[in-house]
């Protein structure tokens, strides 16, 4: 294979790929049935909200300020309440995990008020749900805070008589719903699955089945038998892409702030390092089985969990934070939750740009070296 570029052989070489691909029924399961499905399921079925979290409320007191602050609890939409008047009455309950904390308003409460200061408050949460056990107590205290600050009992005596407050605001995402960025998020790795994994295992399957070999016997140039893989899937995963981006908008609701091109623009940025690795993996491995496992744990899981789409990347230790630099959806993410939540913000969005494009030079690289060893 040489270097020549000749469009008309190209056009030939491409509708031959799209024809092997209409005529594999496996090839639309990956790139459209999958993909509905872990739409689905990350806009339905996954939610990391902390609304209507279940708690038990031990109300020990019946002094006036003890059952406002219970009403407090009640109001809430934060929690859905179980009240009791002892611990011991809903401990099974979160030993069970029926419950997921609970809150005490002790005996004394309402006797501690009288005197003049705000009496603590027990909340004891369920460890084994960290993440549900940090919301119920951060929670639960706001609560406890807000009705204080409305009773006036937390405020200095020698405060004025317009105390300061604080009304917090999210923007963006007011309501702090985990779909809004779990379904960006899932288009990254239904891209990943498509740019990546479907392109490696289609190569590879040439290279099994001999069809590399006749390949060769033609006058095609390594220019064009990579752009001739390329192309199609390109095509396949920008309309994979959309249709994920369509649903997530008029099913799921997740509102559309950017433009268009700057949603196009990302994702083409990101299907080079994509495509690039699938054809590096397929050459390196030439095996569809291989080919699957390397795509899986080079590419796919890297997408789901050192992306920031799931656990975010500022908590990480420092060495798990320093790799998420060499994978490419961590440059993904952040751009498509802007161009979907925020707008098109090009001061972040063209520096991630900048970076996939430099990761995708690199696997092309890699993979047309690669490439040409293994037909020489």
């Amino acid at each position: 294979m040489t270097f020549r570029f000749d469009l008309r052989r190209l056009a030939a070489l491409v509708r031959k790929e799209a024809a092997q691909i209409l005529r594999d029924p496996s090839t639309f399961l990956i790139a459209f049935v999958l993909p509905m499905i872990l739409l689905f399921l990350f806009g339905y079925a996954v939610s990391l909200d902390s609304t209507r979290t279940r708690v038990g409320l031990v109300l020990q007191d019946s002094s006036a300020p003890a059952l406002r602050l219970a009403q407090a609890y009640r109001s809430s939409r934060y929690f859905e309440v179980t009240e009791a008047r002892t611990v011991a009455e809903v401990r099974d309950k979160l030993v069970d995990g029926e419950l997921r904390a609970l809150i005490v308003i002790p005996q004394d409460f309402g006797a501690g008020i009288k005197r003049g200061h705000m009496p603590p408050i027990q909340i004891v949460t369920d460890g084994s749900q960290p993440n549900t056990a940090n919301f119920a107590a951060a929670y639960g205290e706001g609560v406890r805070a807000s009705w204080a600050a409305a009773e006036g009992l937390e405020r200095s005596p020698r405060a004025s008589a317009a105390p300061v407050t604080i009304s917090a605001r999210y923007w963006y995402n007011p309501e702090l719903k985990s779909r809004f960025f779990l379904v960006p998020g899932s288009i990254a790795n239904v891209m990943t699955m498509v740019g990546t994994l479907l392109t490696a295992l289609v190569v590879a399957r040439e290279w099994e089945r001999g069809t590399m070999e006749a390949m060769m016997a033609t006058p095609i140039s390594m220019a064009e038998f990579i752009a001739s893989k390329v192309i199609p899937y390109f095509i396949l995963a920008q309309a994979s892409m959309t249709l994920c981006a369509v649903i997530g908008i008029w099913i799921f609701g997740v509102p559309f702030r950017g433009s268009i091109f700057a949603l196009y623009a990302i994702s083409s940025a990101f299907l080079m390092p994509a495509l690039g690795l699938g054809l590096f993996i397929s050459a390196a491995t030439k095996n569809q089985f291989v080919a699957s496992q390397v795509a899986l744990l080079s590419a796919f899981l890297p997408t789901f969990l050192l992306s920031g789409f799931i656990f975010e990347i500022g908590s990480m230790p420092w060495p798990i934070q320093a790799l998420t630099y060499i994978v490419p959806a961590r440059y993904l993410i952040p751009s498509l939750e802007t161009v979907f939540l925020a707008g098109d913000q090009w001061g972040l969005i063209l520096p991630n740009i900048g970076i996939m494009l430099v990761f995708g030079m690199v696997f092309f690289t890699l993979s047309f070296r690669v490439t040409r060893r293994s037909l020489d």
